[in-house]
């Protein structure tokens, strides 16, 4: 589908600069751009590329002044990376504005689907599931027994969702996560075999979590598994049983959370960070990636390093590690200098 640069413009509510009639049908990287696509310019480093892209679209910040002639139509808004992520929210709504039901499917009678809804091929719905409004459950989808999901909610292939899951309004699960499988919780006998701890909790998501490929959530043994509002998780994360996110807390790709450990509000985890369990987490904390952390971490608190310490005691002490050997040599030489001035006494 074509969209003009005045129709855009009218979305952004910005000046046009240019042919206001010229089209484009996708979306490109500046230095990428081609005829037919549009493009943004926030960043100064990229500012080489607007005169020579073919991009026929360029959105930019109305303080930007071209220093000579630009083939582009320009669109001028008040910030272009905020305008630029709103046309591709726009851009990705348009693409997945799928809707009806698909062959084959299952939809068991006891369950209740709001309007708009979009059932792919091969979905499962099972008993007294109920489905808000405007869903999008998409093909080889499987959702449990008595699983409650809000309005606006997308889950993509591949989806699993067990028994008794609540899901919120406004939320993203994509391909290939699992949602409320059992925790891992097993209890050693006096023949030092493990038996199985049943698990019969269950995991809520409020509203607006997004969650990425391959994460998976597990169930709770008793009570919930949380996952508050506003969370964004990444790729290929593990969250254990009776864990608790905090709101708006953002956590990248490949950390494991293990059992029963509570993370704060408006924290930043980076990738293949490490939790042990029973531990609380205090708000508005960042771990930086690789990082271990083994005990209670205070709010505010910026980690670095596995164990992980404080960060800018993190950083100092990095210093003198990748220095470690030639500090080890100085040592030495000191030692047999004071060795020898002891005997020449």
């Amino acid at each position: 589908m074509k969209f003009k640069a005045s129709q855009i413009a009218e979305i952004l509510e910005a000046e046009i600069v240019g042919n206001p009639d010229i089209e484009v049908s996708t979306l490109s990287k500046i230095e990428e751009g081609a005829e037919g696509s549009l493009t943004f310019l926030s960043n100064p480093k990229y500012t080489s590329f607007i005169y020579s892209t073919n991009a026929s679209v360029v959105v930019v910040n109305k303080t930007f002044e071209p220093e000579k002639e630009i083939a582009s139509t320009l669109l001028k808004v008040d910030d272009a990376y905020k305008s630029f992520s709103k046309l591709l929210a726009f851009y990705n709504e348009y693409k997945g504005a799928k809707s009806g039901r698909e062959e084959p499917h299952f939809i068991s009678s006891s369950a209740s689907i709001g309007n708009g809804e979009y059932i792919g091929a091969f979905a499962y719905i099972g008993e007294r599931v109920r489905i808000g409004e405007n869903c999008k459950i998409h093909p080889n989808v499987f959702i449990g027994d008595d699983v409650v999901i809000g309005d606006d909610t997308t889950l993509y292939s591949g989806v699993k969702v067990y028994h008794e899951t609540k899901i919120g309004s406004n939320c993203m699960i994509n391909s290939g996560s699992v949602i409320g499988a059992d925790g891992f919780g097993f209890a050693p006998d006096e023949n030092g075999e493990y038996n199985k701890i049943p698990q019969i909790g269950n995991v809520i998501i409020e509203d607006n979590v997004d969650i990425g490929t391959c994460t998976t959530i597990d169930r709770a043994t008793l009570g919930s598994t949380f996952i508050r509002k506003g969370v964004k998780l990444d790729n290929q994360i593990q969250i254990a049983h009776n864990v608790e996110i905090g709101k708006n807390t953002v956590i990248a790709s490949q950390t494991g959370i293990a059992g029963s450990s509570k993370i704060g509000e408006n924290c930043q985890i980076g990738g293949q960070v490490g939790i042990a369990g029973h531990l609380t987490i205090g708000n508005n904390v960042r771990i930086q990636a690789q990082s271990g952390v083994g005990g209670n971490i205070k709010d505010n608190e910026v980690l670095y390093g596995s164990p992980a310490i404080g960060y800018s005691n993190y950083t100092k002490s990095y210093v003198h590690f990748k220095n470690l050997p030639s500090i080890v040599n100085k040592m030495y030489k000191l030692e047999k200098e004071l060795k020898e001035l002891k005997e020449q006494k």
